[in-house]
């Protein structure tokens, strides 16, 4: 068989059993500035890299992408872009965590502390081992508690709106109970939700649609604090327990006066994996880690959160992705 030479070189991770696929070379030139802007260029310009990575018939709908890039920071060792079946992501916490593990494998990451740059800004990642990997997140917080909507079948639904990297809609109390056997009723309900936010204007900042929804439910071992469901925003389900999602929802328990600095809460995915997760308060005299972050928060006495999520990633696969140009598929089947 002959060796690919102008393929797409990937390494698959799962982390807590959510995929994760890392695009090492093969990418296109996104030239120089911010990852922000670099995002805006891929986007724009080159989204069948996108659609060639996550889409079938190489890819499935749960499955997060990561191109690897150069970055503007020299104190990181490099940056990402996360992408999904739908778009891209500001940040991905499970993605982050399996693609440390993916820089170690490839061995261009040592064990210990290391910076990854994202779009949303420089996050922290420790690899305590090949496979453990705890991330220091963007700074995240509370933006709107107790808000109500009106859902199709489902009567009154009561959340939070917060922000851990991606906008979430939590909801403390699932409308359906949090169980492998209804992950199907799940995900209709989480959807049902966020038609429901969008139709009575439910945003996040700056009138950015809530694109995750997380369903929570008491744990069911005695290691956990809680269990959650997510919807990501293509429509698959979280397999882990969701690095942005658990960072909003300390943000929210930091909020309520439950969860206090350095105090650690385990989180519980749908299938039984799960992330550890502590805070400290963002330093408000620190520009660099308020960047993004409304200073009326703090006006307010909005507690504003760094977050820590230590969780397991582990190899599962790597290669090339090969576009033959005959192939009328090769950039994906666009759904």
């Amino acid at each position: 068989m002959p060796t690919p030479t102008a393929g797409i070189h990937i390494v698959d991770s799962h982390t807590g059993g959510e995929p994760t696929r890392l695009v090492v070379d093969g990418g296109p030139d996104l030239g120089s500035g911010s990852l922000a802007q670099r995002l805006i260029r891929l986007r724009e310009t080159a989204d069948d890299l996108r659609q060639t990575v996550v889409n079938e018939p190489r890819g499935w709908d749960a499955i997060v992408g990561a191109l690897l890039c150069e970055s503007t920071d020299p104190h990181c060792a490099a940056g990402v872009i996360f992408f999904n079946n739908t778009g891209y992501l500001g940040m991905c916490g499970h993605g982050a965590i399996g693609v440390a593990v993916s820089l170690h494998y490839l061995g261009r990451v040592p064990l210990g502390r290391v910076k990854l740059e994202t779009p949303v800004g420089p996050i922290e990642v420790t690899l305590q081992s090949a496979n453990e990997v705890t991330i220091e997140n963007v700074p995240s917080y509370r933006w709107r508690s107790d808000v109500t909507v009106n859902v199709e079948e489902l009567g009154p639904v009561t959340g939070d709106v917060a922000w851990g990297g991606n906008w979430f809609f939590l909801v403390q109390d699932s409308p359906v109970e949090v169980v492998r056997t209804n992950i199907a009723a799940l995900t209709d309900a989480a959807w049902r939700v966020r038609r429901a936010l969008a139709a009575e204007g439910v945003t996040g900042r700056g009138g950015i649609e809530i694109d995750h929804i997380e369903f929570f439910a008491p744990a069911t071992t005695g290691v956990a604090n809680s269990r959650n469901f997510v919807l990501c925003p293509g429509g698959a389900y979280d397999r882990s327990p969701c690095g942005t999602g658990t960072s909003a929802k300390i943000a929210c328990l930091a909020a309520d006066g439950k969860l206090g600095p350095g105090e650690t809460w385990v989180q519980e995915s749908i299938i039984g994996s799960r992330f550890a997760a502590s805070y400290h308060l963002v330093d408000w005299t620190d520009p660099a880690s308020v960047i993004n972050v409304p200073t009326t928060l703090d006006e307010q006495g909005v507690p504003v959160v760094i977050p820590r999520i230590t969780g397991q990633a582990f190899i599962s696969g790597e290669g090339f992705l090969v576009q033959q140009p005959e192939d009328p598929f090769r950039c994906g089947v666009r759904c």
